[in-house]
């Protein structure tokens, strides 16, 4: 006998052992006792990880095959590798045979599985496994392909996920247009919402202590936690909950989001039962842009908001005890502090402790630093990406700008007109001046003796480089005390 004839018999002497104990047990915890259905899937398994075998490429090393099929629809992927590099080979001619064990698997107690894992080493070894839609998949099929399946095999139960997916037929979906029919509804017919007082701190401070969490997380060079976005926070758990803090202009802010497996969602989908109305009394702002991504697909499990930054509203969202899953450790100060001290350092440590609050209380006065991230996240921290999470939620304090010259202002004056192509018959750029005021500059051809000019071109420039337009037909000092209210504006004023 060949040493190639030896290695093939040991590979399928191990193949035969390993389906023997891999399907066993997969298909006794499902329920199906009897001798015949368990050799029919072990040989149909056996024959399904032959023909892949026997169509991978030379010099494999592991085999990894995923079906995923209904009573309508199939799909699968198989990829061999040699552990240099990956090669898909087409599945269609094993097709078959999965959609014939999946009928198969149609005996057992808990119905079909959707999907199927098969994984092969070239010494034998074998794991299979059968997916029941424990943990949602990551690419579905329509609708229509779940719900034709489960009319053509009933099952005692469907995975809350996917019931909402088959399910919820956009009934949290809330567009402009809907949100404003909703709202007028709900004004004609006296529908107010629940003036939430105990549930979380006030809208600015949840919004000053995500960041602050979020610069924390990133700080340490973390994955998870909460994160600052243009204008929102968003945060995905460790358990599947997730939300999504919106602000909009006027101080206006939206919480929303979702609990893994949440009851009331439940009832509705696998019971039954009416949604919860997350949405009544709620303003026309509230709306799917500033909504968590879960109320598109019918997993929205609670939506606050607030037309100040200081007080939250709800429809017949539950109370925040049940959320935690959801949302970041934003409840007290302590909570926060605690949990920014424990990921940066040692929470044990009284200086770092401290340095620790110090931060969390310049977060809600919108006044961060360098320096104090520095303090409290130590120097081999991301110092910068900390800043930057504080900086997109409007927290860090602004530093003095450096007034800016004489010469640069009419310098940048100068590129202005030219790069806008203006004519300067009459404006010649060699003559501009600038005069000084508090924030700036006016940049000006002053008129020769004599000469009077209505409408001259006017360009205040302030030192932090934003260039405004004007003429002589405004006056002066009423624009500039304009100019220096919004430069006050830029800069925290």
């Amino acid at each position: 006998m060949t040493s190639e004839d030896e290695y093939e018999k040991a590979f399928w002497k191990s193949f035969e052992e390993a389906l023997d104990d891999d399907l066993a047990t997969e298909i006794t915890r499902h329920g199906a006792a009897e001798t015949g259905v368990r050799e029919l899937a072990k040989d149909l398994t056996e024959r399904i990880a032959q023909e892949l075998a026997a169509i991978g490429p030379e010099g494999w090393t592991a085999m990894s095959a995923t079906f995923a099929l209904t009573v309508g629809e199939a799909a699968a992927e198989v990829v061999f590798t040699d552990g240099r590099q990956s090669v898909r080979i087409d599945p269609r001619a094993v097709l078959p045979l999965a959609r014939e064990l999946r009928e198969l698997s149609a005996r057992l107690i808990e119905g079909p599985w959707w999907r199927f894992h098969l994984r092969l080493s070239n010494q034998g070894r074998l794991e299979t496994t059968f997916d029941y839609g424990d943990e949602p998949f990551p690419d579905l099929f329509p609708p229509e392909a779940y719900r034709a399946d489960i009319a053509a095999h009933p099952r005692p139960s469907v995975p809350m996920w996917l019931a909402a997916y088959i399910g919820h037929g956009d009934r949290q979906r809330r567009d402009p247009r809907e949100a404003f029919r909703r709202a007028r509804a709900d004004r004609a017919a006296k529908i107010s919402p629940v003036h939430s007082t105990r549930d979380f701190p006030t809208p600015s401070a949840t919004w000053a202590r995500w960041a602050l969490i979020a610069s924390a997380f990133v700080a340490v060079g973390s994955e998870w936690g909460p994160r600052m976005g243009v204008s929102a926070g968003t945060f995905e758990g460790s358990k599947r909950g997730g939300s999504t803090l919106a602000t909009l202009p006027g101080g206006r802010m939206v919480l929303s989001g979702g609990v893994w497996n949440d009851p009331a969602l439940a009832a509705a989908y696998q019971a039954g039962g009416d949604l919860p109305d997350l949405f009544a009394g709620a303003p026309d702002w509230v709306a799917d842009p500033v909504l968590n991504h879960r109320a598109a697909a019918g997993m929205l499990s609670f939506c606050y908001w607030s037309p100040d930054g200081e007080r939250w509203y709800r429809g017949d969202s539950p109370p925040a005890t049940g959320l935690s899953e959801a949302v970041p450790g934003v409840w007290t100060a302590e909570t926060v502090v605690d949990m920014v001290a424990g990921l940066t350092g040692d929470n044990g440590d009284e200086l770092h402790r401290e340095a620790v609050a110090l931060l969390f209380g310049a977060a809600e006065e919108a006044a961060v630093s360098r320096e104090l991230l520095a303090l409290a996240y130590g120097d081999d921290a991301d110092i910068d990406g900390a800043h930057y999470e504080l900086m997109l939620a409007g927290l860090v304090a602004t530093a003095p700008v450096e007034e800016m010259s004489a010469e640069e202002a009419i310098v940048r004056v100068r590129e202005h007109i030219l790069g806008l192509g203006l004519d300067t018959r009459g404006y010649p750029l060699s003559e501009l001046t600038a005069d000084r005021f508090s924030v700036g500059h006016l940049v000006f051809v002053p008129t020769r003796p004599g000469e009077i000019a209505i409408g001259r071109a006017l360009f205040y420039v302030g030192d932090d480089g934003v260039l405004e337009q004007s003429s002589s037909s405004i006056a002066p000092s009423r624009y500039i005390a304009d100019f220096e209210k919004r430069y006050a504006e830029r800069h925290g004023g």
